[in-house]
């Protein structure tokens, strides 16, 4: 699977489950034009209880909702530089800005989903 189908498949699934919109919904204080597409990229898996996925090999998703916000900056900047392997991860963070990962990370930290 490349990329661009398992980032369109991520938004599918957001859009499926209607999740998306209630994530944009939740978020009224959100800076970013562009929050609703970057919380539908994170929310398509691991907005989904249990949810695994076989790529690169199976592993439980782990759920953002709640997780404290310092992990999440840390991982999306690791994950932007490379420094954590993961080819979806890699994409999906090297398309977030410095705000948009603050943002996300505020958002899920107070139990967005």
């Amino acid at each position: 699977m490349n990329l661009i189908s398992a980032i369109a498949r991520c938004a599918a699934g957001a859009a499926l489950f209607g999740l998306a919109g209630a994530a944009v919904g939740q978020q009224p204080q959100a800076r970013s034009s562009t929050f609703a597409v970057n919380a539908s990229m994170c929310i398509g898996c691991h907005g989904i209880p249990g949810y695994k996925t076989a790529y690169p090999e199976v592993y439980h998703v782990p759920k953002l909702a709640g997780q404290q916000q310092a992990y999440i900056v840390k991982a999306l900047h690791a994950y932007k530089s490379g420094e954590r392997m993961h080819a979806s991860m890699r994409g999906i963070a090297a398309s977030l800005s410095d705000q948009d990962i603050a943002d996300l990370a505020a958002y899920y930290a107070g139990g967005g989903k």
